[in-house]
């Protein structure tokens, strides 16, 4: 018995797109329905999105990319998920290899694609990056984003795993200012994850941990060998690294604020007694 064409849902979130979502979605065109997730974006993306014929747009506010995520993933009618960032694009060759395995009766339960970092206009190659892969095409039953990650979510697949030979595209670097705000704001999200599972600032790890993320890019993953687009990516991650032990030092201050002030608004017994004995 012939198994059934396999329909495909393709989901994004977006927030401050324009100039990359339009090439994305384009490139996604061939699923069975697209629904994109916008954090209120402020640039023209929820507009431009609102008026494609072959996408459902919702707004919800961000918290973080785990939760985001998640929120797509249950607005998806199909049991296969094509999830993409905004900043990613579909070449011919994936899309063709992604509606084989989905077809196929003996397809996994979820597949890795790796990625090609587009710096501008031209490739990275190291850097770190020349490893890198994610989780971007799996079934809905079988997959869900654990609660444990803010960024950089992992998928919880119930079954295995394969590996995709075609790569995906990714436009990693806009600009120096906005690789730079997205690096914080990794940081930031980190921290917070750190908070949460009871880890401690010290400034030890705020001083090596930037370091050797830099050295272990740069150096050991040969990102001197991208010049000088490899030295602003490898510096600017391990500025998301010392951004996370800054934020992490704050999360404490604020925890112990409320229990400092409490101490210093005890009144003085001793002197409170001295005024009664008088």
């Amino acid at each position: 018995m012939r198994t059934p064409k396999q329909k495909i849902s393709a989901l994004i979130i977006t927030y401050n797109e324009i100039g990359y979502i339009e090439k994305c979605v384009d490139a996604i065109s061939f699923a069975d329905e697209i629904v994109v997730v916008d954090s209120y974006s402020k640039d023209g993306t929820f507009e431009y999105l609102s008026k494609h014929p072959k996408v459902r747009v919702i707004q919800k506010p961000f918290e973080n990319f785990t939760d985001q995520k998640s929120f797509a993933l249950q607005q998806a009618s199909n049991d296969w998920i094509l999830f993409v960032d905004a900043d990613e694009v579909v070449t011919p060759q994936l899309q063709q290899e992604i509606e084989t395995v989905i077809n196929t009766e003996d397809a996994a339960s979820a597949y890795w694609f790796y990625r090609k970092f587009i710096y501008k206009n031209s490739t990275l190659n190291f850097s770190g990056w020349q490893t890198d892969k994610n989780h971007r095409l799996f079934r809905k039953s079988k997959a869900k984003f654990t609660n444990e990650k803010l960024v950089h979510e992992t998928l919880q697949i119930d079954g295995d795993s394969k590996c995709l030979s075609a790569k995906l595209t990714h436009y990693c670097y806009k600009n120096y200012a906005d690789y730079k705000a997205k690096m914080l704001h990794y940081g930031r999200l980190r921290a917070l994850e750190e908070y949460r599972k009871g880890n401690q600032f010290n400034y030890l790890k705020l001083t090596l941990k930037p370091t050797w993320k830099f050295f272990y890019n740069f150096i050991i993953r040969l990102g001197f060998l991208d010049f000088k687009k490899g030295a602003t990516v490898c510096y600017l991650n391990a500025l998301s690294v010392y951004k996370r032990y800054v934020e992490l030092r704050k999360l404490e201050q604020e925890e112990l604020t409320p229990v400092i002030t409490r101490l210093t608004d005890v009144p003085d017994f001793r002197l409170t007694e001295k005024r009664l004995a008088s």
